[in-house]
């Protein structure tokens, strides 16, 4: 009997063992996919949970395997940025989602609680009042250099009142609002960013810091190391008020005894719906400095702080369906859409599912019986599938152009792509140009909101813009419309009717056809465009600013079947007015002017070519027999351009050139 007991808990001892060596190897994936790729596979909730159980395991167990996540802290350093060993090693917090537990663990002493910010840690010594050294957290152990990138962080003084040697930890983060400004000028060949705390891990770590300097990264201290000769009496309030002084900023933080914790607790859940750094939860931290040292460390966690991740509220509803949305890169990403609930105070209907191994982690399909909860109380995420039917339907086809799709492993996750290079929604950019103001100019139609036209397949063509009516209460009941925006939409839509072949032209998006040379092409044409799209190559190369290049690329546009057809359907949602010609006067009647390279003395080449034009000259794009002047500041260049014009005998000249000759005073050389 003893040997069969023996027997059954040697089992259960392998089982438990067993189910580690899954946990570590599923959790060691997740987070090697979210801190080394930026990607993510699994939600934060799942995560936790997955990283409780593993936990649990080893207590029991006393067994805590090689490669254990428990036994990790943070990202593995892969970059090419130089690395270093810390002093010490930079823990993580043991952490609880339970107000109690952290009034248990405070006990009767005083504390501070802060918010516990989402970014990247980060580590600055400042030696004789000038920062010296700025290393990330890197895996506790080693981090990564980044002192350069430091020094363009928009709040970390380079230089302090202070003399001595001071390191102080805080986490360099990206401001909600600045994240969003980020992604809305994203070009097309990137995918839009996840969120503020992958932006911010890419941004401090660049070996590049022009890059860094544009992310708007900031620094919020939240640790004093080291300050040589000044005595804090023994207080974390006076280290953080001594730093404010000297110009850093500070995590925000309150004053708590065990009586008043709860109600502090709940101040920062309000107040994290507003507030516009990233934050996963609360730190708090012992006020009295020597007792918290006092306590030492465990192998991962320092006693003298303690996290609190938010206590998710979650609920449950039914998956209605999966709904795939292609993006400009062809990834097509999983939005879940279920019955609606009130979560955090918002009603709440969508959830992205980020790809395919999420799904199939959560065993995702329409009907099933699902929670739901807000990551941050913030983005709202699937927490569980109590149903899990299985994953089943993933499109064979796009959404949007019909074309094949094909699932693909990326870094180890599956994702979906649209294979078709011709799908409407990697063209987003065309779109774009075509509503711009130089183009058909129309309000309302802003890159984010001709993506979701897109994504939805209300916009395939051009001439589909001018057919968004017929989609009105699908547009009304989209995130960011409703009956008074949608409105405003159609009717910018409808003045936009009446145009002129010019802007129509520009609008097309042929390679190379810029505003001028849509102008000169209307021009030399005679606004008609029958003649225009039919000119031979020879033809077309007789019109200012048209070089072979231009006219090889109109060919090619127009010698596609299709785009003809989308060309027609397009001009029968429109008339076309008339342009008034001016008369060519002024002291640039007769000349043609090609403006490359920056410009110094305008804001930018268009407002010099639009000078050229009201003195009576032409603004073209390419250098031709018929240019008269090619103006580059960089004179001496051997770009293409500067290199034609002096095959053709062109004069180049400078901007300061140029603005002689507009003056009168300008001689060759």
């Amino acid at each position: 009997m003893d040997r069969k007991l023996e027997k059954t808990d040697e089992a259960k001892r392998e089982n438990r063992l067993e189910r580690m060596r899954e946990l570590t190897a599923t959790l060691s994936k997740a987070a090697r996919v979210y801190y080394q790729e930026s990607g993510e596979i699994m939600s934060n909730l799942e995560y936790d949970r997955l990283y409780d159980e593993l936990l649990a395991l080893e207590k029991e167990t006393g067994v805590v395997l090689s490669g254990s996540p428990t036994q990790k802290v943070g990202y593995e350093v892969l970059s090419d940025l130089p690395k270093e060993a810390h002093p010490t090693a930079m823990l993580s917090l043991d952490k609880t989602k339970e107000v109690a537990a952290l009034e248990e663990w405070l006990g009767d002493q005083a504390g501070l609680l802060s918010w516990k910010l989402d970014g990247l840690t980060i580590v600055l010594t400042y030696e004789g009042g000038s920062l010296t050294k700025a290393v990330t957290r890197g895996n506790g152990e080693i981090g990564e250099v980044i002192t350069n990138n430091a020094r363009v962080f928009e709040n970390v003084p380079l230089k302090i009142g202070f003399q001595g040697t001071l390191t102080l930890r805080g986490e360099a983060v990206i401001r909600y609002s600045d994240f969003e400004n980020m992604n809305r000028e994203i070009d097309e060949a990137q995918e839009k960013y996840k969120n503020p705390r992958n932006l911010c891990a890419g941004s401090v770590r660049q070996l590049n810091n022009e890059i860094t300097a544009k992310r708007h990264v900031n620094f919020m201290a939240f640790a004093l190391v080291q300050a040589d000769g000044v005595d804090f009496e023994n207080s974390r309030t006076r280290q953080f008020q001594w730093l404010e002084s000297l110009g850093f900023g500070v995590v925000e933080h309150r004053h708590v005894a065990r009586e008043n914790v709860a109600e502090t607790v709940a101040y920062f859940a309000e107040a994290v719906k507003e507030y516009d750094i990233p934050s996963d939860g609360l730190v708090l931290t012992f006020e009295d400095i020597a007792y918290g040292e006092s306590l030492g460390r465990t192998a991962k966690f320092p006693r003298n702080s303690i996290a609190f991740k938010w206590e998710d509220e979650i609920r449950e509803t039914t998956l209605s369906y999966i709904e795939w949305s292609p993006s400009r890169t062809g990834l097509i990403n999983p939005v879940a859409v279920f019955e609606p609930v009130e979560l955090e105070g918002t009603t709440v209907s969508r959830a992205s599912v980020h790809n395919i191994s999420i799904m199939e982690a959560l065993e995702l399909g329409a009907g099933d019986a699902i929670t739901v909860y807000k990551a941050n109380m913030i983005i709202p995420q699937i927490a569980d599938n109590l149903t899990r039917s299985g994953v089943k339907d993933i499109p064979k086809i796009c959404p949007v152009c019909g074309g094949d799709t094909q699932i693909r492993q990326v870094n180890d996750v599956k994702v979906l792509f649209c294979v078709n290079p011709q799908c409407q929604a990697k063209k987003i950019k065309s779109f774009t140009l075509f509503v711009s103001r130089d183009a058909l100019n129309i309000d309302g139609l802003s890159e984010a909101t001709l993506e979701k036209f897109i994504a939805a397949g209300f916009i395939k063509e051009f001439a589909d813009i001018f057919h968004l009516d017929e989609h009105k209460e699908a547009i009304i009941s989209m995130e960011g419309f409703g009956q008074r925006s949608y409105e405003k939409l159609i009717q910018a839509i409808e003045d936009r009717r009446h145009t002129n072949l010019i802007r129509v032209v520009y609008g097309l998006g042929v390679a190379g056809i810029g505003l001028a040379n849509a102008r000169m092409l209307c021009r030399h044409f005679k606004y008609d465009f029958d003649a225009m799209r039919e000119a031979d190559s020879e033809t077309l190369t007789e019109v200012d600013g048209i070089g072979q290049v231009l006219a090889d690329a109109w060919r090619e546009y127009f010698a596609d079947p299709e785009n003809q057809k989308m060309v027609d359907r397009l001009l029968e949602q429109l008339t076309l007015e008339p342009v008034e010609e001016e008369e060519e006067t002024g002291e640039f009647a007769g000349m043609t002017f090609v403006v490359t390279g920056s410009v110094n003395h305008f804001k930018n080449r268009k407002e010099l070519q639009a000078l050229i034009e009201s003195k009576g000259g032409k603004a073209t794009g390419s250098v031709t027999g018929k240019t008269t002047y090619l103006i580059n500041n960089d004179v001496t260049s051997a770009s293409s351009k500067n290199k034609k014009a002096r095959e053709l005998g062109i004069p180049i000249l400078s901007e300061e050139d140029f603005l002689k000759l507009l003056e009168g005073e300008y001689h060759a050389h």
